[in-house]
């Protein structure tokens, strides 16, 4: 069913931007793929031509004017130490854009995004997309135990019910008007001091019945979070979307070593990372066994 959504491309690296705790920015000309990408959609970044196995890479940002997508990483091992060696001019072969993306949950007219970790990207380009609709309303929350990857600034827009002195926001989305604060347990200036979901519960919270039956919740992170997401949500039933992280090997559906298992109308079943995802229902996932 993807033949002919998903290009080999051979990228130019843009720019390549060091962050603390090794986390990099990387932007590279990508018309074929930033034509087609969406929110939770993904890349599969060759870091060095001597090394055969890719790695997967959640989008951030896509400009199919300009041919260009942002990826948000961590070096955490051999691969990505090589391709943070890789300054702009470098070419990079890219295959995406890979994967069932998010969609906007039919009759919620309020967004409850959640981002942890690496699972910032797609709740970054999520947000971009949701603040074209002017019948959605957008708050996002990003949790980091490490130096935000990205420009901070205290907020100027309102949310209701939050402290006063919970003020940090990522500087992007402030400048496209969209609601949002930083979450952290690591006494970060600013931020809510606790996980994503505290702050969460606390703007459900400040919500009348009527406008908590509006939310649905999306979110992308380590799976210790992306579990509590799921319960939070399962505890104001509300529709819960979830951007899962697996090892990948082909990324394309052909290996299955991403599977995770799921509830289905027919029972329990085992579904790929890569092509059937990697959003699902946050609900039908079995977190464990």
């Amino acid at each position: 069913m993807h033949r002919g959504t998903i290009f080999v491309e051979e990228c130019e690296i843009l720019a390549h931007e060091a962050h603390p705790a090794g986390q990099w920015r990387l932007r590279i000309h990508a018309p074929r793929i930033a034509a087609d990408a969406a929110p939770g959609s993904f890349v599969h970044v060759s870091c060095d031509p001597l090394l055969a196995m890719r790695r997967p890479m959640s989008l951030m940002r896509a400009d199919p004017a300009c041919g260009w997508v942002d990826v948000l990483y961590k070096e955490v091992g051999h691969g990505t130490r090589l391709l943070a060696a890789k300054r702009p001019g470098a070419r990079l072969s890219v295959i995406g854009p890979i994967g069932r993306p998010f969609e906007a949950v039919p009759g919620r007219s309020r967004a409850l995004l959640l981002g942890g970790g690496v699972g910032i990207p797609p709740m970054v380009f999520l947000a971009d997309r949701l603040r074209r609709e002017p019948s959605v309303s957008t708050f996002v929350v990003i949790g980091s135990e490490v130096p935000f990857p990205f420009e901070t600034r205290a907020s100027d827009i309102v949310v209701p019910g939050l402290a006063g002195d919970v003020t940090a926001t990522m500087s992007l989305l402030e400048l496209w008007g969209v609601a949002a604060r930083l979450a952290s347990g690591a006494g970060f200036a600013g931020c809510h001091r606790g996980y994503v979901t505290d702050l969460a519960r606390v703007w459900l919270d400040a919500l009348d019945e009527d406008a908590r039956g509006e939310v649905a919740v999306y979110a992308c992170g380590p799976v210790p979070m992306l579990e509590a997401c799921v319960g939070l949500a399962g505890e104001y039933a509300l529709p819960c979307r979830v951007s899962l992280e697996e090892y990948m090997a082909c990324a394309v559906g052909g290996c299955a070593g991403c599977a995770v298992r799921v509830r289905t109308d027919g029972g329990p079943a085992m579904k790929r990372v890569c092509v059937d995802g990697p959003v699902f229902d946050g609900h039908t996932i079995v977190f464990r066994a």
